[in-house]
């Protein structure tokens, strides 16, 4: 087990980071810790927490803008915006797919995680307004701001969002809120199959009526069913989701699912749950075009794993045997897309690439973004990809 380092402020953050660019030592970087069987095994002596970085700094709900140190319980600022009937866009999964605890914010964001609404809301880095992080120098740095309107110097939010804390430490974050809507429904349908469920995702989606989630699942041995979720003022949500089940009427039977149970569902969906995976388990996250995530999900089923679709049909989730063959499968099925191991066993992690490998222009870019950010290669080596 590496040290843990704990600084309690930004200030002892980046002195940590200029000792170890001093010496060249690496440094696994985490919020909680809550996702470390995810990607690839850092191996440093020293892993450095922002767990201890917590509190709200700003908010005004509104201007729908929140800010939050790095290290806050990502609990705590939902909390905080439901109290002012506001929330995240994005739909952050919780840490119950990597085995509970309490997420960071911070760690969210460096992993870019998003749930079933960033089919309509988009992905969390689309509504992060600023960061101040530590770059491998150990210096402080800023991007963005703490207001909507913000378009001067370069962006690096989105580049920092999804970077797994390879490049900075964030210590801050800013963020864009909605308010949260009054209540939801689901309308459930009956399908055949799959494929036959993306054709009614892609109808509900074409529909005019606001659908925020759209996702296929197992239902036990009756088959799969086709569950698409509205979420608005009340009367908005009673009226919409009448008419899509009318205007849905030919793909099959169908039944409406209350505010309570639509919670559920989604809240299951959001984090694995129709996967049931076993803590010996690995999961992946394919991502394809919609019309394609039949297929991977019918080949991959025959390579032993089971999964449901979701974001319409373009996001697979896949689980089952955490093995080089079954990892080898879903490279092979998602060739036309992208896979992210989401968690597996650290001798699967360390042996096998946790994300598809770069093209070489693209991989030659990345390096020299990574040299810029962090030129030693202190922070979280091997994180993404083996040396990098």
């Amino acid at each position: 087990m590496s040290a843990l380092l704990l600084p309690a402020a930004e200030a002892g953050v980046a002195a940590v980071v200029a000792e170890a660019f001093a010496t060249g030592e690496p440094l696994a970087i985490e919020g909680a810790g809550t996702k470390r069987a995810m990607l690839r095994p850092v191996q440093a002596a020293r892993t450095l927490s922002t767990r201890a970085l917590s509190g709200i700094t700003l908010y005004r709900p509104k201007e729908l803008v929140i800010s939050a140190r790095a290290g806050t319980p990502l609990a705590e600022v939902e909390a905080a915006l439901a109290a002012e009937g506001q929330m995240l866009i994005a739909e952050p999964p919780s840490a119950r797919l990597w085995g509970g605890g309490a997420p960071t914010l911070g760690g969210v964001v460096a992993a870019n995680l998003s749930g079933p609404r960033r089919i309509s809301g988009g992905a969390m880095r689309d509504h992060v307004l600023g960061v101040r992080f530590v770059n491998g120098q150990g210096e402080v740095l800023r991007s963005g701001g703490r207001v909507l309107k913000n378009v001067t110097g370069l962006d690096l939010c989105k580049l920092l969002a999804g970077s797994h804390g390879t490049l900075g430490v964030l210590t801050e974050i800013t963020l864009k809120v909605l308010p949260r809507p009054e209540t939801a429904a689901t309308l459930v349908i009956r399908v055949a199959d799959a494929a036959a469920g993306v054709r009614v995702l892609s109808a509900g989606l074409g529909s005019p009526y606001g659908v925020s989630g759209a996702a296929v699942v197992p239902d036990g041995p009756d088959g799969p069913v086709a569950l698409l979720r509205i979420e608005d003022f009340r009367s908005f949500v009673a009226y919409r989701v009448e008419r899509l089940r009318a205007d849905l009427a030919a793909f099959g039977d169908s039944r409406i699912a209350d505010a309570e149970e639509t919670a559920a569902l989604w809240a299951a969906i959001r984090d694995g749950g129709p996967l049931a995976a076993r803590p010996d388990e690995a999961v992946w996250r394919v991502s394809v075009k919609p019309t394609e995530g039949p297929g991977v999900l019918a080949a991959l089923g025959e390579a032993g794993l089971r999964g449901y679709l979701d974001w319409g049909g373009g996001l697979v989730w896949l689980a089952g045997c955490a093995t080089e063959a079954a990892h080898a499968a879903v490279m092979a099925a998602s060739a036309s897309g992208s896979f992210t191991l989401l968690r597996a066993p650290d001798a699967l992690r360390a042996a096998v690439p946790a994300i598809p490998e770069e093209p070489p222009p693209l991989a030659a870019l990345s390096r020299r973004v990574k040299a810029a950010f962090d030129p030693k290669g202190v922070l979280n080596p091997g994180r993404m990809r083996a040396g990098f």
